[in-house]
């Protein structure tokens, strides 16, 4: 499948989705359009390279919650699994 990124055609092979691959390039595409016209750069390379940066920078932040998040949600999850454990061993 042929997908464009910044101007830029590529050939790729989709084994799975496609759509899901468009909707992917299409951000991509959009998150580098952003960065040109922010920096007024017009070098495709030093604007995929500072993409790159802010996507990392966003992946990093959503793992940086999930952290936050996972931490209490697992402690949450294991006393009411103690809590049924407990209800059941006592009406057995």
């Amino acid at each position: 499948m042929k997908i464009e990124i910044f101007d830029q055609s590529y050939n790729l092979q989709a084994e799975d989705d496609e759509s899901y691959l468009r909707e992917l390039a299409a951000f991509v595409d959009e998150k580098m359009r952003a960065v040109a016209e922010s920096t007024r750069q017009v070098d495709s390379t030093r604007v995929a390279v500072l993409a790159a940066l802010n996507l990392a920078d966003e992946l990093f932040t959503v793992r940086q919650r999930l952290k936050q998040i996972e931490g209490p949600l697992r402690q949450r999850v294991e006393r009411c699994v103690r809590l049924v454990e407990k209800t059941l061993e006592a009406s057995a």
